[in-house]
């Protein structure tokens, strides 16, 4: 069930909030809403996984006992150690076995030229994201940062939280510890809330499906076909895909949780309007780069044990953040990629960054990013070498056909409503009209603030009733 369906906003989401606001209207039925939200985040997942709610659970509970655990033997170090260890071991061992097991046995038959058989088991939806917000909660309490939760319906409804569930932003447990007490939203919190929500809805299904179909209609002309025009247009159309994509749904969970008075840490800066790789992976998927930032990069030394570890550490957090994404060895190859910029810049390119103009390094830094989108986008290792040549010009096809110039005239609109659409232009427009003292520029800024909502949720809602292409690119992570 995706937030952008017809399903979703018109039938679980109404029903929803209805029982969930009718505990405003009884101070007694206050201690109901965490049961609502719960029973209302495991029917959300059930309705696409009914099976894998058990494993789901499983987890939940799992991270609750070994939380309580840590809690009460945590001055017995060597048993704390102990139990934050099977933690870890479960955690890993359920998402190795999911999402990894036919990876390594597919590895293993081509090496031995054995025929083991696979398990062909279908990926739980959001398995990373919740695996490292549980894991997240134990590492927290066993370091003493975390309070342990005692009980078990709130932290049931830490881990299931459905507006997070499935595609994050990653909440860890002391984002959120004081709000699972007593959660409520405020009138300003949810007219915040319902315009995050239809932004990230407009960003999905106006901005992200449309510049999806750009990218299908360039795959579909094959590697072999592509000219430098048409190379160019898809690795573009697919960047800005995969950025409204999930900074839509991120919108879209952030808003969630703001009606219900939760407040969920932002996930995306405006990424790319970087001028160094390293300012990018500051401002992209911003939980999931904190997450391994403290629970691994950190713990294995960081930059405080010399030049050569902090290396190495960076390396180990890339390739750990390849894989993450994905059983395929396209992942690694990106993740290494990114570790080799985020390395050079490390060592003293970055401070050369520093001091040239910083359109040398936006322009660098967006050309290491769609290479980087060609090795995620692309399984095939044949295909991305094909796809990069193409990029420029050591391809059969040429520098543009036909075919090339009608899709950049089809789309051109589009991708300059998605240049504006990605950096903080609105933001700038915004903030200078609630700086604006006249009277004028309050009315405008109280109008725009009501239409354009208002025009947006229009426009979205006429897409998801008529299109067909919905794709949700962050499911198969």
């Amino acid at each position: 069930m995706v937030f952008s369906s017809v399903l979703f906003l018109f039938r679980f989401l109404p029903i929803f909030f209805i029982l969930y606001f009718m505990t405003y209207l009884w101070p007694a039925a206050r201690r109901m809403r965490n049961v609502i939200l719960l029973l209302g985040s495991l029917f959300f997942y059930a309705w696409g996984e009914p099976v894998y709610v058990v494993l789901l659970l499983f987890s939940t509970l799992s991270d609750y006992v070994h939380g309580r655990l840590i809690g009460r033997f945590r001055e017995r170090k060597v048993l704390a150690k102990v139990l934050l260890f099977t933690s870890i071991l479960i955690n890993l061992g359920v998402l190795g076995f999911f999402k990894y097991a036919d990876f390594l046995l597919q590895g293993v038959n081509q090496l031995a030229g054995t025929n083991l058989p696979l398990f062909e088991l279908p990926l739980p939806i959001g398995i990373s994201f919740y695996t490292f917000q549980t894991m997240s909660y134990t590492i927290d309490v066993y370091r003493g940062e975390a309070k342990v939760q005692k009980n078990l319906l709130n932290f049931g409804v830490f881990v299931t939280m459905f507006p997070q569930l499935i595609a994050g932003p990653i909440v860890r447990y002391v984002d959120v510890q004081d709000d699972l007490r007593d959660h409520h939203g405020s009138i300003e919190d949810i007219s915040y809330g319902i315009r995050r929500f239809i932004v990230g809805l407009a960003k999905k299904v106006l901005l992200a499906n449309n510049l999806g179909l750009l990218w299908e209609e360039v795959l579909a002309v094959g590697p072999d076909n592509l000219n430098v025009l048409l190379g160019w247009l898809g690795i573009m159309a697919f960047a800005f895909q995969i950025y409204f994509d999930f900074s839509g749904y991120s919108d879209m969970a952030i808003g969630l949780g703001a009606i219900m008075g939760f407040r969920f840490p932002e996930n995306f800066k405006y990424p790319y309007i970087s001028c160094s790789v390293t300012e990018f992976w500051r401002r992209w998927h911003m939980t999931l780069g904190q997450w391994f930032r403290d629970y691994v990069y950190i713990p294995l030394g960081g930059n405080r044990k010399g030049l050569g570890r902090q290396v190495l550490n960076i390396l180990i957090v890339w390739m750990l953040t390849g894989i993450w994404h994905g059983a395929n060895w396209n992942f690694l190859l990106w993740g290494l990629w990114f570790a080799f910029f985020l390395i050079l810049e490390k060592v003293g390119f970055g401070g050369l960054l520093d001091y040239l103009p910083k359109i040398y390094g936006f322009f660098y830094t967006a050309l290491v990013v769609l290479l980087g989108w060609v090795i995620f986008a692309i399984e095939d290792m044949n295909g991305i070498l094909t796809y990069v040549k193409a990029m420029f010009g050591f391809g059969a096809a040429g520098l543009y056909n036909g075919n090339a110039l009608f899709l950049l005239k089809e789309y051109a609109v589009l991708l300059l409503v998605a240049v504006a659409a990605s950096v903080p232009l609105v933001n700038t427009v915004a903030n200078r009209l609630k700086k604006g003292g006249s009277g004028l520029a309050i009315a405008v800024r109280r109008f725009l603030e009501k239409v354009i909502p208002a025009v947006l949720l229009l426009a979205s809602i006429a897409y998801i009733v008529d299109a067909s292409y919905n794709p949700f690119l962050y499911f198969r992570f």
